[in-house]
């Protein structure tokens, strides 16, 4: 019986880290059977050039998930700083059902936001001013113009550079900021909070307007081990692969 709601994120699947991608294809096929909806909240792929890039481990990665949904498993995805031009063919060919960048569920009766949590680092400017620019529609059809092996290489190109870029970055400038994230949750109406991207998982608990609230930050997968935020009726639970 399908009793949980699973919660995963950051995994940054690539041709270049198949530990990653064995380590996903075993928890769809034998972890899921529980689950009656996934949700992965960003960065599925560790780059994403354009849904007609069948290069491996893409095709392996839409069959699995497919066929999870096939089984009953209802499966939502968020988009994440590395693969946000995943689009509405891969959901068509895949069966997920793609999320806003912000997005509120009712997890067993409590509103639970839930985001890829990029869009609370405001600290970090120059990486929220070319947020703003790859998110125009204009930009990216201008990228999915290029041949896919332009796409492909500019992609690795972008990668190495995003690595030394992130050498010279404090970790508290690529952190959530506080006053960002309860203002967010604020607007939302939310008091309980799902997200990924700072690689930092934790559950927080803290206060909005004198009231309880908490943040679940979900872990990023290495080739060492996978986690998933697992919830049920009675309450939650974290699991390691």
């Amino acid at each position: 019986m399908k009793t949980e709601i699973q919660f995963i994120s950051d995994l940054h699947i690539a041709w270049d880290k198949p530990e990653i991608t064995k380590k996903f294809l075993d928890f769809l096929e034998n972890r899921t059977h529980k689950a009656a909806e996934l949700y992965i909240l960003g960065d599925l792929f560790d780059a994403w050039v354009g849904d007609d890039d069948w290069s491996p481990p893409n095709n392996k990665v839409r069959s699995a998930l497919s066929h999870l949904v096939n089984s009953g498993t209802k499966v939502y995805l968020q988009l994440g700083n590395r693969d946000f031009l995943l689009g509405r063919r891969f959901c068509k060919e895949t069966g997920v059902i793609l999320l806003k960048d912000t997005s509120v569920i009712d997890l067993f009766g409590v509103p639970t936001l839930l985001m890829h949590g990029d869009l609370l680092c405001t600290d970090d400017l120059p990486y929220q001013a070319f947020r703003m620019k790859s998110r125009a529609i204009e930009w990216q059809q201008n990228v999915l113009s290029k041949p896919l092996i332009v796409r492909l290489l500019a992609a690795r190109w972008y990668r190495l550079r995003s690595f030394f870029h992130k050498r010279n970055k404090s970790q508290e400038i690529m952190d959530v900021n506080q006053d960002t994230l309860i203002q967010t949750m604020r607007c939302q109406n939310c008091f309980r909070l799902i997200h990924g991207h700072t690689h930092r998982p934790n559950v927080h608990n803290f206060e909005i307007d004198g009231k309880p609230a908490q943040r679940f930050v979900l872990a990023a997968w290495t080739n060492i081990e996978g986690q998933a935020l697992i919830w049920e009726e009675s309450g939650y639970r974290i699991e390691r692969f």
